[in-house]
């Protein structure tokens, strides 16, 4: 059943609307952080409240206004985007408490600037969340985009200029093959809206024309997921802020790279066609080598945020892996992957910024005993650093126990091997950490100098992490329940199509 609803936009629109009252309190610190709480609280309550009834059927629908005579600017919702809303709006809470903390710590600079960019990328997630076509998503895909790049600008020195250019080259050419792909898949099909199993039929255009939009379209998603070999901006973008670096690999940008692949996969293409065209196996396999390759490259990295951003490139691919394999239980496992990794990573991200700002060290090798002087952050640090490697009773472990039977549903065990030896590698590149941090000690007359640390910092870390946990050993104790919206896109996306399992 549709219903009109405007709560999809006023969940977009509480977001900008905070925004531009944050713009306006520069000021005023103490109202700019309230403005930027009350957005997160408002669009968080508005998403929140439509779950229940679209779990169980209805959809909400609202247009803003009409782009062409027959496609508006319309969001509407579906059990696949209300997974990405939830999560989005859900994590905006913490990381924004962790972002007052830690922006009033080290004393930074262009908070104003920062905390309304901040509103408007969380407001493009939602956006792009619940899109019901190709051309509202690139519009929100498009102002993230634009948002996001003074954050990564933020420390304004010649690193971050040259990270940013680079960030933002990567991402504008994303948006334009994106909607390259859009006003492809128009000419021959003649709408955009999004259809669970895909709208282009055979019949549409030739196979290599098929192809070809298919690749366009993958590749506007790769690149803001950092799939290699398109990954290049990620690590360069680490020399932004720590609430950013979680904004740009657990919220916002990465996961709407892989999001935008979940949805051309299961959304326009479908999985008859794809398996009909033969282009998601060498998906698959491009994602296979991403995890292994950058896996590897964790290793080598001795600065903190890089390992972690190295991490998160192979984590993503796990995403795209997931739903290349055109099975139920595997695009469910991508769906769940996309909860999981946020919450693992935003954790990691954060307790990073906690040992930046009280001990100043961001290299792995100079961290020898810093778990007995930050014993909550590293503890965090550690479940969540488990969870990435999949360890049972961790919310990990669920996304990656349906990944694994999702490949072997569709025939190619040899995946699972990927994702084993991926485990094995996230252990090896994130407990190193775990061991300098607890079992070796600190210098003899430390000279390290700590600094305090704020409540609002620790404490949105401790509550992702017990989050992980309790979604961990009952993905359906907390609302929403992601496990249901996964099982359901998921069998909306394969229903009508046996596939061979």
């Amino acid at each position: 059943m549709i219903v009109q609803d405007p709560r999809p936009f006023m969940a977009v629109g509480a977001a900008f609307f905070a925004a531009i009252l944050v713009a306006f309190s520069r000021k005023y610190p103490n109202v700019r952080e309230t403005w930027s709480s009350l957005g997160a609280i408002g669009m968080f309550v508005l998403i929140y409240s439509m779950v229940g009834d679209v779990m169980n059927g209805t959809v909400f629908e609202s247009t803003l206004f009409m782009l062409t005579d027959n496609i508006g600017l319309t969001l509407r919702t579906d059990p696949a985007g209300m997974i990405f809303a939830c999560l989005s709006s859900l994590l905006w809470i913490p990381i924004n408490f962790y972002s007052i903390g830690y922006m009033r710590n080290n004393h930074e600079a262009e908070q104003t600037g920062y905390f309304a960019s901040f509103a408007v990328c969380l407001a493009a997630t939602c956006g792009i969340s619940l899109a019901s076509n190709l051309l509202t998503f690139f519009v929100f895909y498009e102002i993230l985009t634009i948002f996001s790049y003074p954050l990564v600008l933020h420390e304004r020195n010649e690193e971050a200029l040259s990270a940013s250019r680079k960030y933002l080259a990567y991402t504008l050419v994303s948006g334009q093959l994106f909607l390259a792909g859009t006003v492809g898949v128009y000419c021959i099909s003649g709408t955009m809206d999004f259809t669970a199993g895909g709208f282009i039929t055979m019949d549409m255009a030739p196979v290599w024309v098929l192809q070809l939009l298919f690749i366009l379209m993958i590749m506007a998603g790769s690149v803001k997921a950092a799939v290699m070999p398109l990954h290049g901006w990620l690590p360069a973008a680490m020399v932004a802020p720590t609430p950013v670096s979680a904004l740009l690999h657990a919220v916002a940008v990465v996961k709407t790279g892989a999001f935008a692949v979940l949805r051309v996969i299961g959304f326009v293409f479908g999985p008859a066609l794809l398996s009909q065209i033969g282009m998601a196996d060498i998906l698959a396999w491009i994602a296979a080598a991403t995890i292994i390759i950058s896996s590897f490259i964790a290793l080598k990295q001795d600065n903190l945020k890089r390992r972690l951003a190295f991490s998160t490139i192979g984590q993503l691919s796990y995403i795209v892996l997931g739903a290349s394999l055109l099975t139920p239980l595997a695009i469910k496992g991508a769906y769940l992957h996309l909860v999981a990794h946020a919450l693992m990573k935003i954790t990691l991200f954060m307790c990073a910024g906690c040992i930046i700002v009280r001990t100043h060290l961001h290299n792995i090798s100079e961290m020898n005993g810093i778990g007995f002087r930050m014993p909550v952050t590293m503890s965090c640090f550690a479940i969540a650093s488990f969870g990435i490697a999949g360890t049972p009773f961790i919310i990990g472990f669920i996304s990656k126990w349906n990944l694994a039977m999702g490949a072997i549903q569709a025939g190619k065990p040899l995946f699972v091997a990927v994702w084993v030896a991926s485990a094995m590698l996230a252990i090896a590149y994130l407990m190193p950490v775990v061991r300098m941090a607890f079992f070796r000690k600190p210098p003899t007359d430390d000279p390290r100098q700590y600094g305090s640390i704020s409540y609002l910092m620790l404490i949105p870390i401790c509550f992702t992490t017990l989050l992980a946990i309790v979604l961990g050993c009952d993905p359906e104790l907390f609302p929403p329940d992601f496990y249901e919206l996964a099982t359901t896109a998921a069998n909306k996306i394969c229903a009508g199509w046996g596939g061979g399992w």
